[in-house]
């Protein structure tokens, strides 16, 4: 069996351990709310971006065919790593 003073030695090694830990978790609990608060941002600015654009759209002329707005409808989607947003990260 271990000595009183080996046990006592892993525990204190344990408990800096747990303390680095610790430190280590609110330092990663701080950057993810930091993370959170940038992306609720961007995505609100990007919101307010696509309600600019489609106010923007509703001016334009009226096209007998309505092919603007058929073509801005019928657009794919940019993938997430290829828009803009992806590239200003």
């Amino acid at each position: 069996m271990s000595r009183p003073e080996d046990l006592a030695e892993r525990i204190e090694r344990l408990v800096l351990r747990h303390e680095e830990l610790k430190r280590t978790n609110a330092l990663l609990a701080q950057q993810l709310a930091s993370v959170s608060a940038e992306r609720d941002s961007l995505r609100s600015r990007l919101a307010a971006a696509r309600a600019r654009i489609d106010a923007l759209l509703d001016r334009l002329p009226a096209d007998p065919a309505g092919s603007v707005r058929a073509a801005a409808a019928a657009a794919p989607a940019m993938p997430h790593s290829a828009s803009p947003e992806a590239d200003a990260a």
